[in-house]
């Protein structure tokens, strides 16, 4: 265990947590939301600290990140928790209750890392945000050795502790789920709006990539696909890569997966405002591969997680020379 970062102590000897908008208030021997943050006399301590449920070499373009480092892998680890409760979990066996978990120090994780080849860590997964202590410090390490950092984020957090980490992270996916506050409440047990504020936040000082999962009946409709692109246009701008990506039942929903008709026909209304518009879970020519912005030139080529790289010079278009969001090193 390890005491937690941010957190306020009651005269009761009930701690309130800090880290997420949550703000779990917890009484001693008991654990917040995320079941992974206890009070020990007085003390909040995380449970997790060091201990690692998954870890493998992953492609980025499994983060999904697809403009950032394309074609490279990168060591990605994971651990038990969610400050969420999604009833469409895809990676619920890790998220929503407890496996098996393995000690890791931060020096052992980035020297891992460096063997492999790896370009860096990804924290990935589960929520790598109540991991936040042993992440802070895996990614001052990570950062040390001249190796990136990757969060793959639902984003629900609070200010104070996004921006003690935003310093040390390369780029992250963020988990739009809905631009509905009533999807938030109904199948995620919080709220849509610190989702939207990390990702401003985010947003202006390192590489963002979004990502929705495409639910039937739930936040498949015209409607919700316009709202989706008009807040990332105003807010992210038009050059933010969105990814859409097709659901299949997991946990507790028993929704029939995802339509690629509906992806394809999200894919057109996105474009109309964002350049960078991908299908996830699928096989479709559409949202696979990226075209310059500006001269519709092929930049990378895409067959599932095997990626080509065909028009980059350093991140530029390499016919007209055109910036396209992308970072190679």
């Amino acid at each position: 265990m390890k005491e937690a970062l941010y957190y306020a102590q009651r005269p009761d000897g009930k701690v309130e947590c800090e880290l997420c908008p949550h703000r779990c208030v917890i009484e001693e021997g008991r654990t917040g939301i995320c079941r992974v943050r206890r009070n020990e006399g007085g003390r909040l301590q995380s449970l997790i600290y060091g201990e690692v449920a998954s870890i493998a070499m992953d492609p980025i373009e499994k983060k999904p990140l697809y403009h950032f480092f394309p074609g490279r892998n990168i060591l990605s680890a994971g651990t038990n928790g969610c400050n969420f409760r999604c009833s469409f979990c895809q990676n619920w066996q890790i998220s929503q209750q407890e496996v098996a978990r393995r000690k890791i120090e931060p020096a052992a994780l980035v020297a891992t890392a460096r063997r492999e080849g790896s370009i860096g860590v990804a924290f990935t997964y589960n929520e790598p945000l109540i991991w936040h202590e042993f992440v802070l410090d895996v990614a001052t390490l990570t950062r040390e050795a001249g190796m990136v950092n990757v969060l793959v984020t639902n984003g629900y957090v609070n200010p104070e502790p996004l921006d003690g980490l935003l310093p040390l992270v390369d780029a992250l996916n963020i988990d739009v789920k809905s631009m509905r506050p009533e999807f938030y409440r109904k199948h995620c047990g919080g709220s849509l709006e610190p989702v939207l504020e990390t990702c401003r936040t985010a947003g202006a000082k390192t590489h963002v990539e979004l990502t929705n999962l495409v639910i039937p009946g739930e936040n498949d409709s015209p409607e919700d696909f316009e709202k989706l692109r008009d807040w990332i246009a105003d807010n992210m701008g038009g050059n933010t890569p969105l990814h859409l990506s097709a659901y299949t039942p997991r946990h507790k929903f028993t929704a029939p997966p995802t339509p690629v008709e509906t992806l394809l026909k999200a894919h057109g209304i996105c474009r109309e405002k964002l350049d960078y518009v991908y299908l996830g879970n699928v096989m479709t020519a559409e949202g696979r591969d990226t075209l310059c912005r500006n001269c519709g030139a092929l930049l990378v080529e895409r067959r599932g997680y095997h990626t080509r790289i065909t028009g980059l010079t350093e991140g530029r278009c390499a016919k007209c020379g055109s910036e396209n969001n992308f970072r190679q090193g």
